[in-house]
């Protein structure tokens, strides 16, 4: 009659091994086979006697010591030992078929068909003839199962064309060999020197330290640079007596900056990072830190595969694998953006000259689509271009002026007093450099950027109307670009000196670049469009706002027009690409202090942008210089 039996489940084969000394075996080999199942998942193999395949006694203890040590790498895993069919006895001897289930680390299941093979003692029953083989077919003395992981082809972050930001790119790994010093003190600024030629510094004390404690023959990594890098400074570095390199390719973008705030960094998983995901998670894992390569590590990473094998020492005493089973990894998953890689490159080049930490952010009109997100001066790791939240100063005159033009209270040609101060409840308001323009046409106090003419106009705004207009260019909208970012949020104007100092951008009004760049694009648009960053998987997208009426919208663009032509920034006025529109914007960000962040937006043909250099001064200062070099880089021939 067929019988089939699951006998026990293992889970934790490293238990503790008490109680394992051997006895008598039962009544029927299908019962001894059941007792040895049983004992191996309780560690406690006393109720089965045990025999070699040459016929001599082996302790129980012993029996379990072998299976722990053959078990190997997957003696944590989960086992389940089930017997199917009967044994087949012939005389004094038996086998019975039994299969063994692992569950793998990350839940894959591998399953085959072992055998148990049993002799019959007259004096003491049926006993199991031990042997590696029960294990697994192909294991003898001294093998082990190991697992080995097999890494998954990380996924590709794809430009706005498909084409992937980070691919391999060729680098060279610059070190030093103790052994071969001659004067350390020397190497060390001389390669300090060297580097500092292609904006590299090294932390000379860490270094010294890392040299103190290596073996004479080690290598110890300086640093690694890109290979156009290198090649450079090859002639100043190749015959430091010490130095030793090493040459590979690594995932890199196009240049050492380039968005790299936005795109984070692949590295080897940290403990931190294992300890946090230990199901997904082991060392020698390369995962995403910051950015989209954080935000999108899941999606990016894949799933690993893996090899059950059986590691076996070979004469000379190393280590072979031998594959018996495999999981093969599943490759990660692309993440496609909306960067444009000249615009990025540009932009990243604008703002590397500036000193002061700086943000560009460039949306394409058209489609709203984000074409470039950079942080300077050298990439940074915070991205203030999407996360900043700060007064936008002058900049804000477009969302006023819109807001006016909205409520009829202002035109074109309409006049409006620009006197050097004006109070209001007692609070003195000012402009740049004490600038007094008198009784001027509108156009004009937009153009040179007047303050007070702006107060003047605060009550015939009022909150309602400022609100109105921030919200109609998306400023405090609810975005999802797939990144963290922040839309704006507006001052609610609640007295008169506080709508007073928002009309101009000041007070509780805050912004970061990509709002204020969204809501330029909306102004040379027409509309409100969302800005879009991740386009696949895609984010949630907040519906287009209403049409920007006409008769509001025309003069502001002339007038924004007029900033560039006959304003604050006609430093623009025949930079490369053709005609340039936009706001500049100086604000303060801290009472009883100068200091003041420079700001521009504007947009040139199909691009709008927006600039921020912390504590850069005057709008035409700081932010209008970072704006030449980017459209000049933009329009290169």
């Amino acid at each position: 009659m067929h019988r089939s039996r699951i006998a026990a489940t293992l889970t934790g084969l490293i238990l503790a091994g008490s109680g394992l000394s051997a006895c008598s075996g039962s009544d029927g080999p299908d019962d001894t086979v059941d007792a040895f199942l049983e004992g191996w998942r309780t560690a406690n193999l006393s109720k089965v006697g045990f025999v070699t395949a040459a016929g001599s006694k082996i302790s129980a203890e012993d029996v379990y010591k072998q299976l722990r040590e053959l078990s190997g790498d997957l003696a944590k895993s989960t086992v389940l030992l089930a017997t199917a069919g009967e044994a087949k006895e012939n005389g004094e001897n038996a086998s019975e078929p039994i299969k063994l289930d692992w569950t793998l680390p990350g839940g894959a299941s591998w399953s085959y068909q072992s055998t148990v093979r049993l002799t019959k003692h007259n004096t003491d029953g049926w006993k199991v003839v031990w042997e590696p083989a029960i294990v697994h077919s192909e294991l003898t003395d001294g093998d082990k199962l190991g697992l080995r992981r097999k890494a998954a082809d990380r996924g590709d972050l794809l430009d706005a064309a498909g084409k992937p930001l980070v691919t391999p790119r060729a680098v060279v790994t610059i070190g030093i060999s103790p052994e071969r010093i001659e004067d350390k003190g020397k190497l060390l600024k001389e390669l300090q020197s060297a580097l500092k030629t292609v904006d590299v510094t090294i932390n000379q004390e860490d270094l010294d330290t890392r040299l103190k404690g290596s073996d004479p023959t080690a290598f110890v990594e300086v640093v690694t640079l890109r290979r156009p890098d290198y090649d450079k400074i090859r002639d100043k570095v190749r015959n430091l007596p010490g130095t030793v390199f090493q040459e590979a390719n690594r995932d890199l973008a196009p240049t050492r900056m380039f968005a790299r705030a936005l795109l984070g960094t692949v590295d080897q998983a940290t403990r931190d990072d294992i300890n946090a995901n230990p199901d997904n998670l082991a060392q020698g894992d390369m995962v995403g830190h910051g950015g989209l390569q954080q935000r999108y590590d899941g999606d990016l990473r894949g799933v690993p595969g893996q090899a059950v094998v059986i590691a076996r020492r070979t004469p000379d005493d190393k280590v072979e694998d031998s594959q018996v089973y495999s999981v093969e990894p599943v490759a990660g998953k692309p993440v496609k953006t909306s960067i444009d890689v000249d615009t990025q490159i540009a932009a990243d080049t604008a703002v590397a000259a500036e000193k002061n930490p700086s943000a560009l952010v460039a949306v394409k009109i058209s489609d709203s689509s984000v074409l470039a997100v950079s942080n300077g001066p050298d990439g940074g790791t915070v991205d203030t271009a999407l996360t900043g939240q700060v007064p936008p100063g002058s900049t804000f005159k477009m969302v006023s002026a819109l807001g006016l033009l909205d409520k009829n209270a202002v035109t074109l040609d309409g006049k409006v007093d620009c006197p050097a101060t004006k109070k209001v409840s007692g609070r003195e308001f000012k402009n740049s450099h004490d600038m007094e323009l008198g009784s001027v046409p509108f156009r004009t106090d937009f153009a040179k950027s007047c303050n007070t003419a702006f107060v003047n106009l605060a009550p015939k705004l009022g909150a309602d109307g400022l609100r109105a207009a921030a919200t109609s260019v998306g400023i405090g909208a609810g975005w999802d670009l797939g990144m963290d970012s922040f839309s704006g949020k507006v001052s609610p104007a609640a007295s008169d000196t506080e709508l007073a100092a928002a009309t101009f951008g000041q007070g509780a009004t805050a912004v970061s670049p990509i709002a204020m760049a969204s809501a330029t694009a909306a102004v040379a648009r027409g509309q409100f469009k969302q800005p879009r960053l991740v386009l696949e998987p895609a984010p949630k997208i907040a519906p287009d706002g209403a049409k920007l009426a006409d008769t509001s919208i025309k003069p502001l663009q002339t007038m924004m027009r007029e900033v560039v032509t006959k304003g604050t920034a006609e430093a623009l006025k025949n930079v490369n690409g053709g005609p340039v529109s936009g706001k500049t914007g100086t604000a303060e960000f801290q009472d009883g202090s100068d200091e003041t962040h420079s700001w521009f937006i504007g947009w040139q043909g199909d691009v709008a942008f927006a600039v921020m250099v912390q504590k850069g001064g005057l709008g035409s200062e700081a932010a209008v210089p970072v704006v030449n070099r980017f459209l000049t880089a933009l329009n290169k021939p």
